[in-house]
């Protein structure tokens, strides 16, 4: 019985400890002769021991067997007064009048490792905060209590702006960091009460009970944004963090857990739509506009895939010569059931669930597949294809672009990639990296909308530009006021520095035109030359711009009368 490893204790009809083993004198504190003669109830606190007492006589007068694992949770006092969780089998035997045996087991390893499932199953491993498994309990539950009350809740939904650009830029590591940082600061603004939640990802959510008005709930979102757009100091680096969050109510939005999660998630999205570090509350009309962008997606998808989509070519021409040098790609997509529908309907909802890679890919290999086409028809065309912020960030670009190049055989030289200021801006170094790879490649590198962002010169002379591209909200105004045509003059003077040419943008006038060949600017594109045409027209204008006669500036195809399919 000593060598057994469970502890064991033979017990009389009187409740008397006959006999303890040396696993039970380990389990106990107790030595055997400390035990020996003792009432069992030594091991229960004193409110207990009465009614051990009656079910103790009562096993004595039907005795019977108890595996382990059959009891409910049980619980010894040791003698230095500390509890320990135990398992128990009994059994009988007719010895000394009847005596009971009791198979004592610690099960105290058990039950840690059981609350450390338990915890690892219902908090996030990274954060420490309850789940999305746990929240959604927690959800559950408050929508009953708060239906027996009458009182209203708040559910917040809150997502992280751009921290893809973390993960990319510093790696996954420092993304955990301010993961870890994010999780310290919401908490620290909420109350004791409040339940939050990382759902994954980027993605937490706050649960608001005991809301008596609307205002209370914007209060609340007020003060988690403002802890969170604080500056975040990280490896010598500050990173300038910001979210969006969307708020629903309960019992005045929806009235079960899975719309009030829809309905925050909308709100959500609309409030990212109206830039960092925003908040919005549900309202119906989000629903509908929902419901649009889940209709676009999915046809987008489908165009993808089974074709709706083609790219239109918008002329670039030389200012002093009237010839066309290039050529810009605008993507156009008309679907069976929504027709034609505009980019800047389809492109930000393409952003917003990561579509627009899939769809910046089909881009860059039609494109090269086009540049192809026109080279072996012996009109080679330098073509300009838009890069959007995420495409910047993707591991793959360079490969991506490598590999279609080859697959297509157009020449490197050829395809222009444009990136807008701010994209080239929000991480310069990324930014860096991946333009002089594919400037390694032989392809030309464009900035685009060049004025419109926050740009830093310093960065500027880094990154390999060959030529910046003057934005039409510039062009437009220039002839209504000298400060805005010396801003335009500004910029080509600027460009001309630092050795890039220049390309005007939304050029619609020959006064414009003439302006800018006054200033210095080396080409334009705009409706004054041509709209963006198919690929089959591009050949007509191309022939119309290098006529033997000449075509003087400002009388382009347009003002010549060919065609340009307007589109």
């Amino acid at each position: 019985m000593n060598a057994a490893p469970d502890g064991i204790l033979l017990v009389d009809r009187a409740g008397g400890i006959v006999m303890a083993n040396a696993a039970m004198q380990t389990i106990s504190g107790y030595s055997a002769d400390e035990l020996c003669g003792q009432s069992v109830s030594i091991f229960l606190p004193p409110d207990l021991r009465e009614a051990h007492a009656r079910h103790l006589a009562g096993y004595f007068h039907g005795p019977s067997r108890r595996p382990m694992g059959m009891g409910r949770d049980l619980w010894i006092m040791r003698k230095d007064g500390s509890s320990l969780p135990v398992d128990i089998a009994l059994g009988h035997t007719d010895e000394r009048g009847g005596t009971a045996v009791a198979f004592v087991r610690d099960i105290s390893e058990v039950r840690r490792l059981e609350a450390r499932m338990h915890y690892q199953a219902t908090h996030d491993t990274l954060t420490g905060l309850i789940n999305r498994w746990q929240f959604g309990q927690r959800l559950e539950q408050a929508i009953a209590e708060s239906a027996r009350s009458g009182q209203s809740f708040a559910l917040l939904l809150l997502d992280l702006d751009d921290f893809k650009a973390v993960n990319d830029g510093y790696g996954h590591a420092a993304g955990d960091q301010v993961l870890l940082e994010v999780a310290r600061r919401l908490k620290s603004v909420l109350r004791a009460g409040d339940a939050l939640a990382r759902l994954g990802g980027d993605e937490f959510t706050v649960l608001l009970p005991q809301i008596a008005h609307a205002q209370d709930a914007e209060q609340a979102a007020t003060k988690l944004l403002d802890a969170l757009c604080r500056p975040y100091q990280m490896h010598g680096f500050e990173l300038d963090l910001g979210a969006s969050l969307g708020i629903a109510l309960y019992p005045g939005d929806a009235q079960d857990a899975a719309t009030l999660m829809r309905y925050a998630d909308m709100a959500m999205y609309h409030a990212k739509e109206s830039g960092r570090a925003h908040f919005a509350c549900y309202a119906p009309p989000m629903g509908i506009r929902m419901a649009e962008k889940l209709q676009l997606h999915e046809r987008l998808k489908m165009a993808l895939a089974y074709g709706g989509l083609a790219l239109h070519y918008q002329p670039q021409v030389d200012v002093a010569t009237g010839h066309m040098q290039g050529v810009e790609a605008l993507l156009r997509w008309t679907d069976p059931q929504l027709g034609e529908v505009p980019p800047d309907r389809f492109v930000p909802v393409a952003e917003a669930t990561g579509l627009i890679l899939a769809l910046g890919a089909w881009v860059i290999d039609t494109a090269c597949h086009q540049i192809a086409l026109w080279t072996d028809a012996g009109m080679p065309l330098r073509v300009a294809v838009n890069l959007s912020a995420q495409q910047l960030r993707q591991t793959d670009l360079v490969e991506h672009i490598e590999r279609s190049l080859a697959l297509r055989g157009a020449r490197p030289d050829l395809l222009e990639i444009e990136v807008t200021e701010s994209e080239a801006m929000a991480d310069p170094e990324q930014a860096r990296r991946v333009l002089c790879s594919l400037q390694a490649l032989g392809v030309c590198i464009a900035l685009d909308d060049f004025g419109t962002g926050h740009s830093s010169l310093a960065y500027l002379k880094q990154l390999p530009i060959s030529r910046i591209k003057i934005d039409r909200e510039f062009v437009r105004p220039m002839l209504r006021t000298s400060a805005d045509a010396t801003l335009v003059q500004a910029i080509v003077v600027l460009a001309q520095t630092l050795g890039l040419r220049v390309v005007a943008e939304g050029v619609e006038s020959a006064d414009q035109l003439r302006l800018l060949a006054d200033f210095g600017c080396n080409a334009y594109q705009g409706w004054l030359f041509s709209r963006a045409v198919a690929p089959g027209h591009v050949a007509q204008l191309l022939q119309a711009s290098q006529a033997p006669q000449g075509v003087p500036a400002g009388q382009g195809p347009a003002l010549l009368g060919v065609s340009t399919v307007p589109v």
